[in-house]
């Protein structure tokens, strides 16, 4: 077919011109949506073995870096249907790649599944733990990689189809809750060649972020003194517990004369066996963050400065260990912007009679719920937000182009790490927003490796936010990955 010059149509020419311009739109948009319905069809299809994945993970609940069995049952389809595994990476035993294809675009997906300790709980709307003090999906990290996992199989089998060229790769990633698992896979570089990275997250609605987080650091204080007899000798003793209390009175005192947006918070883990013994070791668990990472590093050096004080003043010796480092978000509006498209294409959840019976249940134990039932059914407008909170897929976002989601897996009004959030995460109303998630970054990626533009545009976006002279330094510096932290 010839098209000629538009100076040279007039007439019905030019309206014929036009005609066969929409015509082809036309044609090529039904057949983006026709490869999206099958993208959809495919997770449908399967939505049971992805269900049955994800509860066999909620019902092992392994904590971080100890999750054997939640990374096996992810790897063993992934490698069924043709994935490229490797396992144990940057020294972490249930980390792993697995990848899909070849050439460019390298599109990553995220994949975490590591429970939280003290939330075991049945799947009714009351608390029942099913083992006392035993671990729960508090996070829904169950339904986080199994949503991974689901997205990435359904991009293979139509990449198979299609004869489109580009990589899949799921990141197995241990250890969120606490353990940093990303930050060691940035520092080893497993991150480096993706050209866009997608992940999501559980919650109580349906929205996408163009957002930020806290960065920051956490660590244990250690002090260690010298014992005895409080009653009879204390001008021997040295108390290692003073050197805590010491610590945190001056840290409380520093509080007046940092960024207002930063956050100080410490728990003492140990602090002596009995009143009459004069402590030899004391422990205190400290976390400071704030959104940016280089006005974080000079907070954190004035908390280990009272540390240093607070051992000098009191005759004792301290050391610390930091446990954990996380960067903050580093958002992408071209990413956020398609995710969105995406999530509004496909829309929210809507409950069986039986789920919306369980969710009215549920949201009768909260005490001042800050959303109403009916919210699982919209999608949220997309918007520019700062989370008071910490991820370790902070330092992922400043390596390579990233952008997420939240879908409904909890009943409105849920907050996260609780009773409640265990409950619905191993029922159907948890898998229904696991699938939506699945099918929203399935679609995303689809764009993705159909529009080179939209990954060119991403990556100058992501480029320009973090600047020409960035250099990616790990909060967590040489330490290797603390695989024994859950035990102690």
């Amino acid at each position: 077919m010839i098209l000629h010059r538009t100076s040279d149509l007039t007439g019905k020419g030019y309206r014929y011109m036009i005609l066969v311009l929409t015509s082809i739109l036309t044609i090529y948009a039904s057949a983006q949506e026709g490869d999206k319905g099958r993208l959809i069809k495919y997770i449908d299809d399967n939505k049971e073995m992805y269900c049955d994945m994800s509860r066999k993970i909620w019902d092992y609940a392994e904590l971080g870096f100890l999750e054997t069995n939640s990374s096996r049952i992810l790897k063993e389809v992934l490698e069924e249907a043709g994935f490229r595994i490797e396992s144990g990476v940057a020294g972490m035993p249930t980390a792993f790649v697995a990848r899909y294809g070849k050439d460019s675009p390298v599109i990553g997906i995220l994949a975490e599944f590591d429970a939280l300790a003290g939330l075991s709980q049945d799947t009714v709307p009351w608390k029942k733990p099913l083992i006392e003090g035993g671990n729960g999906h508090g996070c829904g990290h169950n339904l986080f990689g199994t949503a991974g996992v689901a997205a990435a199989m359904a991009l293979k089998e139509w990449m198979d189809d299609s004869g489109v060229k580009g990589t899949i790769c799921v990141y197995g990633t241990p250890a969120e809750e606490g353990g940093a698992g990303k930050v060691y896979m940035a520092r080893e570089k497993i991150f480096d060649d993706a050209d866009i990275i997608l992940h999501w997250h559980p919650g109580d609605n349906n929205r996408t972020e163009w957002s930020t987080t806290l960065a920051m650091f956490a660590a244990k204080f250690r002090f260690y003194g010298l014992s005895s007899h409080a009653a009879d000798a204390p001008e021997q003793g040295r108390s290692a517990l003073d050197g805590v209390e010491a610590m945190n009175h001056m840290v409380n005192l520093l509080r007046e004369h940092v960024p207002s947006d930063s956050r100080i918070h410490y728990v003492i883990t140990s602090g002596g066996l009995a009143p009459n013994v004069i402590p030899d070791f004391a422990e205190v668990y400290y976390y400071v963050r704030n959104p940016d990472v280089d006005k974080l590093r000079p907070i954190w050096e004035r908390v280990v400065n009272a540390a240093e004080g607070a051992a000098k003043g009191t005759g004792t010796k301290m050391e610390y260990e930091i446990i954990s480092g996380d960067y903050s978000l580093l958002p992408n509006r071209i990413i956020s912007s398609v995710i969105d498209t995406n999530l509004n294409w496909i829309g929210g959840i809507h409950y069986t009679p039986y789920e919306q019976e369980f969710a009215e249940k549920i949201y009768a134990t909260f005490e001042s719920p800050d959303a109403q039932l009916g919210l699982e059914e919209e999608i949220q407008p997309l918007q520019y937000r700062l989370r008071s909170i910490s991820t370790d897929v902070g330092d992922v976002s400043w390596i390579a182009p990233s952008g997420w989601l939240i879908t409904a897996t909890f009943v409105p009004g849920t907050s996260l790490h609780s009773w409640q959030a265990v409950a619905a995460g191993g029922m159907s109303i948890g898998t229904k927003g696991m699938l939506l998630a699945a099918k929203t970054m399935a679609l995303t990626a689809y764009d993705f490796y159909t529009k080179p533009s939209l990954v060119k545009q991403a990556n100058e976006e992501f480029e320009k936010s973090r600047g020409k002279d960035f250099e990616y330094i790990p909060l967590l510096g040489d330490r290797k990955p603390p695989l024994d932290y859950k035990k102690r």
